[in-house]
């Protein structure tokens, strides 16, 4: 752990936890607009500077939130994925978010070498469970060079290590890939959802722009223990049939953009036992802070934001989301074996 982590205090209002600030020296150097919505930088695994409208962003982490009154999980988070003028490692990132009250968070791989990244880092750090797979965008890149079916072969031996407890994410992705060119992400996602099936994990969808087809496929197969749309972006019907189907609704910083009526309608609608919370970062930022890099410490400005959608006190809502996590994932305990993910009733 870093020395902070002996440290439990929060950091004082107003500023970033001491592992995220920024040496003055790089202070000159930062964007000065916070726009954005969690742009997706090219490979390499560093955040563009600018967001989806090709505005600058603010690159400073934001302030530290009040701690949570009982402690919760990021559900998704990419550790690997650099953004702003700072970076931290895993640890440090872990001691931050503990002092708020995120307890532990799901590391995601997106493709091999962050899925790679992923089990080596779960296997150092107890706060840390995996999810490793193929994004869909990157599911059209290996296919391309012909190597999707070798891509997909080392996912499976990777998602063997009892710490991996998801299969993601994976699904489709309409907004980068044109529809009739996603055939290899629809080959893809059913090859992720037969793993996931058949080592007894859950699943974590990524599913943009394409809410019809995602539904069709999982209905046109067996279901994994627990099916999870990360950083849900649904409406009320969507909601609702997540609720008729048992299937988890993991929330992001989205959930709290001045424009994201319809997800706060899914958020008010949904099973309290289906929710889950995340971050997605780098991405996603929750507002005030939309824009801005994004981490772990970050989340409970959504958790708040959806205890005030949905109408329910911040401990309840805690506690809930503790209990949906380990439903699905299992406990963080380091001496424990992957337990197996259990649908809710």
């Amino acid at each position: 752990m870093s020395p902070s982590s002996s440290d439990a205090r929060p950091p004082a209002a107003g500023q970033a936890p001491p592992e995220y600030r920024t040496p003055a020296a790089a202070g000159s150097s930062e964007a000065g607009s916070e726009a954005g919505s969690g742009a997706e930088s090219e490979p390499g695994r560093r955040r563009s500077s600018t967001g989806e409208n090709g505005r600058s962003r603010r690159l400073t982490y934001p302030p530290a939130p009040e701690p949570l009154p009982l402690p919760v999980m990021d559900n998704h988070t990419h550790l690997d994925f650099h953004d702003g003028l700072v970076e931290v490692d895993p640890a440090a990132a872990l001691d931050a978010a503990e002092r708020v009250g995120v307890a532990g968070a799901v590391q995601v791989g997106c493709d091999l070498e962050s899925s790679r990244f992923t089990v080596a880092a779960i296997e150092r750090d107890p706060r840390l469970l995996g999810a490793v797979a193929i994004h869909p965008n990157e599911a059209v890149r290996y296919a391309a060079r012909g190597e999707l079916d070798a891509a997909l072969a080392e996912i499976e031996a990777l998602a063997a290590h009892p710490r991996v407890r998801a299969i993601g994410e994976t699904g489709l992705d309409y907004f980068r890939t044109p529809r009739e060119d996603a055939g290899p992400q629809h080959t893809s996602f059913r090859r992720h959802l037969d793993l996931a099936c058949r080592l007894g994990k859950a699943l974590q969808i990524h599913d943009r722009d394409a809410h019809d087809d995602v539904v069709a496929i999982l209905r046109s197969a067996p279901e994994p223990p627990a099916v999870v749309f990360h950083s849900f972006s649904g409406d009320g019907e969507l909601a609702r049939l997540c609720n008729d189907r048992g299937w988890y609704m993991s929330f992001s910083g989205t959930v709290s953009f001045g424009n994201a009526d319809a997800q706060r309608e899914a958020l008010r609608v949904a099973r309290p036992e289906l929710l889950l919370v995340e971050t997605d970062a780098p991405f996603l930022t929750p507002h005030p802070h939309r824009g801005r890099p994004n981490a772990s410490y970050l989340v409970p400005y959504t958790v708040r934001s959806m205890a005030t959608t949905r109408g329910t006190e911040l401990a309840e809502l805690c506690a809930v989301l503790r209990e949906n996590t380990e439903r699905v994932y299992g406990t963080w305990a380091a001496d424990e074996d992957a337990s197996p993910a259990v649908p809710a009733t």
